[in-house]
């Protein structure tokens, strides 16, 4: 199983709507998700968000994530969160300190 852990920020006072687009996430995107069988959590501190994403292999999260809906959604989620100068969201890619459990198995695959 592949695994990636990222964290970005939000612009300040944005979280609501980021929560609601969520809540709503557009059946395209889930679909393909769901297609290529990738996993998803996101958690939230503050203006902080910490996403963890488990799929079969890269290829799928990859699959998954590509194509005009894809790209239109990125776009979407920029207007909430801190940028660079281009406008593409600040991804943080986070190290794994501690596996235990099922984890551990299935990371090892």
């Amino acid at each position: 199983m592949w695994s990636k852990a990222l964290t970005y920020q939000l612009q300040p006072g944005r979280y609501a709507e980021y929560k609601k687009a969520h809540d709503e996430i557009w059946p395209e995107l889930a679909a393909a998700m769901t297609e290529q069988e990738v996993n998803m959590i996101i958690h939230h501190f503050d203006d902080r968000l910490y996403l963890y994403m488990t799929a079969p292999s890269e290829a799928h999260f990859e699959r998954s994530h590509t194509g005009e809906v894809a790209d239109k959604w990125l776009e979407y989620m920029a207007t909430m969160m801190v940028t660079d100068v281009e406008g593409k969201t600040i991804l943080d890619e986070m190290d794994t300190s501690f596996v235990f459990g099922s984890y551990k198995d299935e990371l090892e695959t």
